[in-house]
């Protein structure tokens, strides 16, 4: 069974792809309680820096301090995102999974940051599905030159 907030972050995920964007969520949980969610949103509002990490601390808003949260999300997370986990002092962080994107686990597991990939096949076939449709936009994605 798949834990409740890695669920919602895949229902980010499926948002996202819903709206024509990349097909990545995440959720910021305090104990027990979720204080953000989030989806990729380059795509639909053109920002390059709207990656689903970042869109969910934006919505989770000032928390003053991170510690004791747990930043869940579907795929690992990228330098850009992983570098915000470092530099907000997250500690954990949750992936749905990490074989079509290896990200940046090295980098967060060097700053202290315990990396969990549940290596989940729903999360895994969410994104192998997008990238088969739409490798120019994973490329840009994950910048990848054409």
């Amino acid at each position: 069974m798949i834990d409740r907030f890695m669920e919602l972050a895949i229902e980010e995920a499926r948002q996202g792809r819903k709206e024509g964007g990349i097909p990545i969520g995440s959720v910021l949980v305090k104990e027990g309680i979720v204080l953000g969610k989030g989806h990729n949103r380059r795509v639909q509002e053109q920002d390059p820096v709207a990656h689903a990490e970042i869109d969910c601390l934006r919505r989770a808003g000032r928390i003053g301090n991170y510690s004791n949260t747990t930043l869940y999300s579907t795929l690992m997370p990228c330098y850009l995102c992983a570098g915000a986990v470092v530099q907000f002092e997250i500690k954990r962080v949750v992936v749905g999974e990490s074989k079509t994107f290896p990200g940046a686990r090295v980098f967060m597991e060097a700053h202290g940051v315990e990396v969990v990939d549940l290596d989940l096949t729903e999360c895994k076939e969410l994104m192998e599905e997008f990238i088969n449709n739409n490798q120019q936009l994973w490329n840009e994605d994950i910048g990848v030159a054409p």
